[in-house]
């Protein structure tokens, strides 16, 4: 196998959950009298850092107001994805069960701490993962990240999944291969593969 290592993103490669966090922030924003935020502002900020998340929806207020905001949505997101989950991609359950017996699985996101263990809880998924990492417990960037992973876990060679530009970067940064999942929120102009369903990742694997 060319591969030891397949590390995922999680939002936009994984599963959907736009819409639950979006009720769960708005509850939020409307509780302290704010406007609600759209999909559409949602979804532009998908894949970024909880903190960046912050300044791109809330830039009129100080970062220490922002971010005590966005600590309240951010917990309320938990408490609401626990209870109602999100959309997983048709063939990820399909994908991850096949190749969890032949590889590493892996987890890396940019979100916040308890994020991914409800994704996790909702899938059923849990003992197909080795370990997992995010912004919200190392406070690193998401290349830093995976390079942790691969570290920690010995990996030689190593595959990233994910949607964005930014995953992109990051996987390359951290001497990852990258494969572009184009179903989902991102763009990518230099991926080593590019798949349109996630059924098609059983194909280069």
């Amino acid at each position: 196998m060319k591969y030891d290592g397949i590390i995922f993103d999680l939002d936009g490669t994984l599963w959907d959950a736009v819409d639950n966090i979006l009720i769960s922030w708005n509850q939020i924003l409307t509780r302290h009298g704010i406007k609600e935020i759209t999909k559409d502002e949602l979804s532009a900020c998908m894949g970024m850092e909880m903190t960046a998340i912050a300044a791109k929806l809330f830039p009129q207020y100080s970062e220490e107001k922002r971010n005590s905001l966005l600590w309240e949505c951010s917990e309320n997101e938990l408490n609401y994805l626990t209870l109602h989950g999100g959309n997983i991609f048709k063939g990820i359950e399909e994908v991850i069960k096949n190749i969890s017996p032949k590889y590493g699985l892996y987890i890396c996101s940019n979100c916040q701490r308890g994020y991914i263990e409800c994704f996790l809880k909702s899938s059923g998924l849990d003992y197909c993962f080795k370990d997992r990492e995010c912004w919200g417990n190392t406070g690193k960037s998401k290349g830093e990240n995976i390079k942790l992973l691969m570290e920690r876990n010995c990996l030689k060679s190593t595959l990233y999944v994910g949607d964005t530009k930014k995953d992109e970067l990051s996987a390359h940064s951290a001497g990852a291969d990258f494969c572009f999942a184009a179903y989902g929120f991102g763009e990518s102009d230099s991926h080593e593969y590019i798949i349109n369903s996630p059924l098609e990742l059983l194909n280069i694997l």
